[in-house]
C-alpha cells in the first residue's frame, strides 16, 4: 500500500510538472509550435514519451490544462452567481463572467499563463471547441449568461450575436494582454486584477447597453412592405 501511494504521488507530481510546462510553452509559442519533446524537457523529464504516457494525444493534454483551471474558476463563479440572485443589473451579471477569472489569476500571483493559453486556444479554430466545450458544460456559466440575457434590451438578432462575439473577444484578449504585461513587468493601465475587472465590466456593460444604429435597408424594406400592403387593401 505504501509503495503504491508513493508511486501515485510521483505520477501526480510528474503530471503537474508536464501540465505546467505545457501551459507555459503553449501560452508563449502556440500549441502546434511546441513538441512533446520540448514539454518533457521543460518539465525536467528524461523520457520524451512522458506526455503521451501520461495524457495521450496533444488534444488530451490541452483538455487537461483547461479542466485544471476551469474547475477552480467554476467554484468561484458558483458563489458569485448565488450572491447575484435575481438581479436585473447588467453589471452584476457581467461581473459573474469576469471576476471569477480575475480573482483566480490574482490568487496565483505572477507570472500566470492561463489567460494567454486561453487566447491561443480561442484564436485557433481547431482548438477553440475544447475551451468552449469545457466552459459551456459549467452550470454556473450557463446561469451567468442566462442572467445577463434576461437584463438586456431587445436587440436585433445580428446585433445580439455580434455583441456576444465582441464581449468574448474583449474578455479573452484584455485578460491575456494584462497577463503578458505583468509577466514582462511592463506598465499596465490598472494597478491590480480587481481594478482591471472593474474596467472590463464597465466596458462589457457599456457594449451591451450601447444604442443600435438603425439599418437603412431594413427601414426601406419596411416602408416598401407598408406600401405594398396598402396597394393590396386598395385593390380590395
Amino acid at each position: 500500500m505504501a509503495g503504491r501511494t508513493a508511486r501515485e504521488e510521483r505520477v501526480n507530481s510528474t503530471r503537474e510538472l508536464l501540465l505546467s510546462a505545457a501551459e507555459r510553452l503553449f501560452a508563449e509559442h502556440g500549441v502546434f509550435a511546441v513538441s512533446n519533446r520540448q514539454i518533457s524537457e521543460a518539465a525536467g523529464q528524461g523520457n520524451n514519451a512522458a506526455v503521451g504516457y501520461h495524457f495521450g494525444t496533444k488534444t488530451d493534454l490541452v483538455r487537461a490544462i483547461v479542466r485544471k483551471h476551469t474547475r477552480c474558476i467554476d467554484r468561484l463563479r458558483e458563489q458569485r452567481v448565488a450572491d447575484t440572485g435575481n438581479s436585473t443589473d447588467v453589471r452584476d451579471w457581467a461581473s459573474c463572467l469576469v471576476r471569477p477569472i480575475t480573482d483566480y489569476l490574482a490568487e496565483h500571483g505572477n507570472p500566470t499563463w492561463f489567460a494567454r493559453f486561453g487566447a491561443q486556444l480561442m484564436t485557433d479554430p481547431a482548438l477553440r471547441e475544447i475551451m468552449l466545450d469545457e466552459s459551456l458544460t459549467s452550470p454556473s456559466l450557463v446561469q451567468a449568461i442566462d442572467g445577463l440575457n434576461r437584463c438586456l434590451p431587445q436587440l436585433p438578432v445580428e446585433v445580439f450575436l455580434e455583441r456576444s462575439d465582441m464581449s468574448r473577444q474583449l474578455m479573452v484578449h484584455m485578460l491575456a494582454e494584462r497577463e503578458r504585461a505583468l509577466a514582462e513587468r511592463t506598465p499596465t493601465p490598472r494597478p491590480s486584477w480587481r481594478h482591471a475587472a472593474d474596467g472590463l465590466i464597465d466596458a462589457i456593460a457599456g457594449l451591451w447597453l450601447a444604442p443600435v444604429t438603425p439599418d437603412p435597408s431594413k427601414e426601406e424594406n419596411r416602408h416598401e412592405d407598408h406600401r405594398r400592403r396598402g396597394q393590396v387593401l386598395r385593390r380590395r
